[in-house]
């Protein structure tokens, strides 16, 4: 019996680099998708476009009028759902549709004069950002994981990015184009939450890429399919206990003021004038006789207060000066000035006798509502709504705090100021110990907008460490302390005057000593770690 010769063994050597990657892809935890197959079992379009329409109305229910500041993290998970597992053009869309479904609800009081084309263009261009940013978010989900599998990857490291990737959306929208639209960040919702002291410590921005972190890590700890149920929980709930737990940064007292603020309820909007010229300074001087002969350091009148330039007209100066006599105490009110050709918001600093002493004028005029910019181009468009706005404010120049007197020096804010970011930290580190907002509402009704920004003023005093004076024509008008609290308010149309004792407060912040360092590093630390792990990928792709 013969058997048939043995086939010839052939030597096989071990591929090192196959072996390392078919490890690598058997230590992604949980439902992580592995490399070569980041994309092969996406959710449906269908989910990821309910999940983005819902988070619009429930974000914004975090926000003032409603301000259930819980909210913001199931608001913010959904957006995040609906791309953690879609591909990029997915989430473009995905990210488009939670833009949209936001910001028509968050900015709706924009269509009460105007109607719906700026409100429907203001909404799509935030719309647009949110969705170049899904796709930068969507990446990192599709990357981070199959890079940096452990638990240290997961957890800690693909939150940081995902909430740094957030923040620079923010970042960019509140400043860019035309100096950008501050409204709609995550921490304005949260004024009046446990989180709002981290205001003082980090700034805006900073309480953003937290909620964000902490939403995400929540999201990966469910995710995680390595840990028990309770220890997931545990870690989630262990962060968001010491991020409660940190107490507001103590500024130091320097002793107070009395201010006295006049809502005068006249007659304001830009759409909805006063029948006769100088009808808004009289409501004003009207609302003021009550504390004539009272002792006060000083009283503010809102934004638009008088209607009447007092630089340039005599009656209007006399009223200025009696008003300033009768109360013993300097005026600062707001008016429309000119000077040559060129037009201001300005906020003047008044002393019977004296004149205006000092003043501010707003250094950057509200974009399509105080001014056209590129007046030209924008008019091929929208020929009617353009010419509604028939004189340009011209940016003002000059600093933005007013020496009252005594060593007393208050930062004065005009309207949308209050969301600007480098211009309120700016009149804190030129020395502001108390902060004047004044705004004039009337165009925008007893809509949300009224709110909104009280909630932005309040989380500024939190972040400052100084009272806030929130002064309006109409409403909200409120004195607002530096842990956040309400110390006075007055109902809404209604002429009425406030009459505080208003701490002032020396010393930065931290939030204030870091103003847009907080934001730029997080957002680097977003766009470094993505752009290195995309590289790490595409590197191990290629092996």
């Amino acid at each position: 019996m013969t058997t048939a010769p043995a086939a010839p063994r052939m030597l096989v050597r071990p591929d090192p680099v196959a072996g390392r990657l078919r490890a690598r892809a058997l230590r992604v935890p949980g439902d992580a998708i592995p490399l070569g197959a980041a994309v092969a079992r996406p959710q449906p379009l269908w989910l990821s476009l309910v999940l983005a329409a819902a988070s619009g109305p429930v974000l914004d229910a975090a926000f003032p009028d409603m301000d259930w500041w819980p909210l913001v993290f199931p608001g913010i998970a959904l957006v995040l759902l609906a791309v953690v597992r879609t591909t990029l053009p997915r989430a473009l869309l995905a990210g488009f549709v939670a833009g949209m479904s936001f910001f028509l609800l968050h900015i709706e009081w924009a269509t009460l004069f105007l109607g719906p084309e700026p409100w429907v263009a203001l909404s799509t261009l935030e719309a647009l950002y949110v969705a170049g940013d899904a796709i930068l978010i969507a990446l990192a989900y599709r990357v981070l994981p199959v890079v940096w599998p452990g638990r240290w990857g997961r957890l800690v490291l693909l939150p940081a990015v995902v909430a740094g990737l957030w923040v620079l959306r923010e970042s960019i929208a509140s400043t860019w184009p035309y100096g950008g639209f501050g409204w709609g960040r995550v921490a304005l919702s949260q004024s009046q939450s446990p989180f709002a002291p981290l205001l003082s410590w980090v700034g805006l921005e900073g309480l953003s890429f937290l909620l964000v972190f902490l939403t995400a890590l929540a999201i990966e700890a469910v995710r995680d399919r390595t840990a028990t149920r309770a220890a997931r929980g545990l870690i989630v709930c262990a962060v968001a206990l010491g991020l409660v737990l940190v107490p507001l940064y103590p500024t130091p007292p320097a002793g107070s003021i009395t201010v006295a603020a006049v809502q005068g309820d006249g007659k304001t909007g830009y759409f909805d004038p006063p029948a006769r010229v100088g009808d808004n300074l009289l409501s004003q001087v009207d609302a003021t006789v009550p504390i004539f002969g009272r002792h006060v350091d000083v009283v503010v009148w809102p934004e638009g207060g008088s209607d009447v330039d007092p630089l340039e007209d005599p009656q209007a100066a006399a009223i200025f000066d009696e008003v300033s006599e009768r109360t013993h105490a300097p005026l600062v009110a707001g008016a429309i000035t000119h000077r040559g050709s060129r037009y201001y918001n300005t906020s003047l600093l008044w002393r019977a006798g004296a004149g205006a002493v000092d003043w501010y004028d707003k250094k950057h005029p509200v974009p399509f509502g105080e001014y056209v910019p590129d007046r030209a181009f924008w008019s091929q468009f929208a020929p009617d709504l353009i010419g509604l706005i028939q004189r340009d404010y011209t940016p003002g120049t000059r600093d933005s705090v007013f020496d009252l007197g005594h060593g007393v020096v208050a930062g004065v804010n005009i309207c949308f100021d209050i969301a600007d970011d480098d211009l309120i930290a700016g009149s804190v580190a030129e020395g502001a110990q108390v902060i004047f907002a004044q705004t004039n509402n009337a165009d925008f009704g007893r809509t949300d907008e009224s709110v909104q920004q009280l909630a932005i003023a309040r989380v500024r005093a939190i972040e400052t460490g100084r009272a806030v004076v929130n002064i309006s024509t109409v409403g909200r008008s409120a004195v607002l302390l530096s842990d956040g609290r309400t110390a006075d308010s007055v109902p809404w149309y209604t002429p009425a005057t406030m009459v505080d004792r208003v701490p002032l407060a020396t010393g930065l912040t931290p939030a204030v000593l870091l103003s847009g360092a907080v934001a730029a590093l997080v957002s680097a630390l977003g766009l470094v770690v993505l752009g290195v792990g995309a590289w790490e990928r595409r590197r191990m792709r290629r092996a």
